[in-house]
């Protein structure tokens, strides 16, 4: 306890001294955990946008003999095409699924008069998609019984249509664009929280019939299946037998239905954003070497302009073991410190860059303890040198020193 008092009431008689040599510990903890935390929030976000809604799987045909990847599942034609029936019959036999819904898409421009969204999604949904998906409306409405009985040319935009081609959500509403050669009326405007980024910037999406938009652009009202799960936990064995029911019922012999399983995905996406985070984390770790070296030469300082307190310390019976902890206490409270003031540095400010940048960017309490835990080994291996030079001082040329 009497070193750390020693420690402490060394580096206030030292303030500036003292916080200069702290200063490259604490922007390269601030510059790790920052990054860690930013790369972590990087990770969840694609890691959600691959695994989508949990409640929510994915059923895809694969040809026999062929291996597919389910984010292109309707490329892949069954002999048989599916049937509307066919769905209700597994929603309604398999355990653990209460509701289905399906999909088709193509990419096309929005067009208002003058204005254009290039480059936007647009998804031909089935009416089970709306409850499926629990989106949030901003204004207007969502698709209705009517709007699929009476063939409706009515269209659903994200926000970022919305304020491309309109100044606010509700100006949108009873609009008509223009989708190819086709006119649709704007019906209302929801909350896209997934959001995907092209070479141009953020990708818009709108939502419309599945069987409209299969009517015009002569392309398959059935283009990607999915199930709703009432338990998540179970969301794996689940997928498979409505996989399983829906392969008896299609009697197809050229393939079969699988279940959408994004495990080696998101393997893939864990390692590829470990290694990023590892690479950048320990360019920026550079800096805790540098300060690490500040904190060495600040401490032979300290050893040299303390010599005639050590040869004292020395001769009133002081140990070499106890003159060696002082200096080392000493190095590990400047670092420590240094350590302390990143990560509280980091903490306050990874939460309003990961809001700028749509990430959940957060200070796990595993890198704040491995930050400080740290900090301390680099306080004891750089101040390993210089407290063995003033524990091996011989006391008598330490008290003629000048």
């Amino acid at each position: 306890m009497e070193n750390w008092k020693f420690a402490l009431s060394s580096i206030r008689s030292h303030k500036m001294r003292s916080f200069l040599t702290m200063l490259g510990i604490i922007i390269g903890v601030a510059a790790v955990v920052l990054i860690m935390g930013l790369g972590n929030g990087m990770r969840q976000s694609v890691t959600d946008s691959v695994t989508g809604d949990k409640d929510t799987v994915q059923v895809y045909y694969e040809v026999k003999g062929e291996e597919l990847d389910p984010a292109y599942a309707d490329l892949a034609k069954p002999t048989k095409p599916v049937k509307e029936v066919w769905l209700e019959q597994v929603a309604k036999q398999t355990p653990g699924i209460d509701s289905y819904f399906v999909t088709n898409s193509l990419t096309s421009s929005i067009s208002l008069q003058k204005k254009t969204v290039k480059n936007v999604n647009i998804t031909g949904a089935s009416q089970g998609y709306f409850k499926a998906k629990k989106l949030e409306m901003l204004t207007g409405r969502s698709l209705q019984d009517n709007d699929y009985k009476n063939f409706s040319r009515v269209i659903v935009i994200d926000q970022m249509v919305a304020k491309k081609l309109f100044e606010t959500n509700e100006d949108a509403l009873n609009q008509v664009v223009t989708i190819g050669n086709n006119d649709y009326r704007v019906i209302g405007v929801y909350k896209n929280k997934d959001t995907a980024i092209g070479a141009f910037g953020e990708i818009g999406t709108a939502l419309v019939a599945n069987t409209q938009l299969a009517a015009e652009n002569n392309t398959d009202p059935i283009g990607q299946i999915f199930f709703h799960v009432t338990d998540v936990k179970n969301s794996s064995s689940v997928a498979k037998d409505a996989a399983k029911r829906l392969t008896q019922l299609a009697q197809d012999d050229n393939g079969a239905y699988k279940a959408a399983d994004m495990s080696s995905a998101l393997d893939q996406v864990n390692t590829i954003f470990g290694t990023i985070t590892t690479v950048v984390g320990a360019i920026a770790g550079i800096s805790l070497l540098v300060g690490g070296i500040g904190v060495m030469n600040i401490m032979l300082v300290s050893v040299t302009e303390r010599t005639r307190e050590i040869g004292l310390r020395k001769a009133l019976g002081a140990t070499r073991r106890k003159i060696l902890t002082q200096f080392l206490i000493e190095s590990m409270v400047l670092t420590i410190l240094g350590g302390l003031i990143g990560l509280g540095f980091a903490a306050l400010v990874v939460g309003p860059i990961g809001n700028a940048m749509d990430l959940k960017a957060t200070v796990s309490l595993g890198v704040a303890m491995g930050s400080i835990a740290f900090s301390a080994a680099v306080g004891i291996i750089f101040g390993l040198l210089p407290a063995n030079k003033a524990s091996n001082l011989d006391p008598i040329e330490a008290l003629r020193y000048d």
